[in-house]
């Protein structure tokens, strides 16, 4: 049995990484920077480390087999933390993004492209088996954006309200990480995981409310005016990309792909079950 360190087990598919791995008994750490404020399954142990100092990850690293890697550090980092894992491990499984996609929606410049192509390139020269993820809009990306509009009243203001995605569920994601975590036959393999469905983000938002029995008003606003808005909740960076990809993606279908049940043999979950699973969060 691989026995697994997880890197980023605290974020939103991190965590259910861990639940998942927990819940097949698996041989599971949990590299955490402050384990006292941790909340883990009591299976996971946990050890304290950091991707900014190198030298802690050593422990985190010792007997482990394979690595689940969330990166969440700066760029300069890189380097170090993935030659200290490399010593140690013989797997990794990287959460990356569709950068490879050919679809609009994933080819924005930003940021954290460049870190991510960095990140995959040091891996792939490693010398360790890898397996990188690819999951497109998040489902969860809803409790930031619209979740504070639902609460505070029924009205939702939002850019390119017809531009479609295929929001995908932090579960199903986590379902594809622990069989690549625990089966060989990953090795090599760039797995693109969307949802099941193209929804426009009206649809999106027609889902919540209904799902939630609220009768919701949708208003669509300009970019520049959901320029100014989004920057109360992401950074300049973030919203630019996100501008640009909505505009180039109008008037496509969202980028849908079967892998989830390829790998899992269990359907993707729907955007509406997603929302009823976490329709406490939308209401006031």
């Amino acid at each position: 049995m691989n026995r697994i360190l997880v890197i980023g087990g605290t974020g939103t598919v991190g965590s259910q990484v861990l639940s998942q791995l927990a819940a097949t008994g698996a041989q599971v750490r949990a590299m955490v920077r402050d384990p006292g404020a941790a909340r883990l399954p009591p299976q996971v142990a946990v050890v304290r480390g950091d991707l900014t100092l190198p030298e802690t990850l050593n422990s985190c690293l010792d007997g482990i087999d394979v690595v689940f890697l969330v990166w969440t550090a700066p760029a300069a980092a890189v380097a170090p933390a993935l030659e200290r894992i490399a010593k140690h491990a013989r797997r990794i499984v990287f959460l990356s993004a569709p950068i490879k996609t050919a679809h609009p929606l994933f080819q924005e410049p930003n940021p954290l492209r460049a870190m991510v192509e960095q990140i995959e390139s040091l891996i792939e020269t490693s010398g360790l088996e890898w397996t990188f993820l690819r999951p497109g809009m998040y489902a969860a990306n809803a409790l930031n954006w619209w979740a504070p509009q639902i609460r505070a009243g029924d009205a939702v203001r939002w850019p390119h309200l017809a531009v479609p995605t295929a929001p995908i569920d932090e579960r199903d994601i986590a379902a594809v990480a622990v069989r690549a975590l625990c089966e060989e036959g990953h090795a090599g393999a760039e797995y693109v995981l969307t949802g099941p469905q193209s929804l426009s983000q009206f649809d999106q938002v027609s889902t919540i409310g209904r799902v939630i029995g609220r009768s919701m008003r949708i208003e669509e606003i300009s970019p520049d005016e959901a320029r100014q808005e989004l920057l109360n909740i992401m950074p300049a960076g973030a919203v630019s990309m996100l501008l640009n990809a909505w505009a180039a993606a109008s008037g496509q279908p969202a980028f849908v792909t079967s892998t989830v049940r390829d790998i899992t043999r269990m359907p993707a979950r729907a955007f509406a079950d997603w929302v009823t699973d976490h329709a406490a969060e939308f209401r006031a």
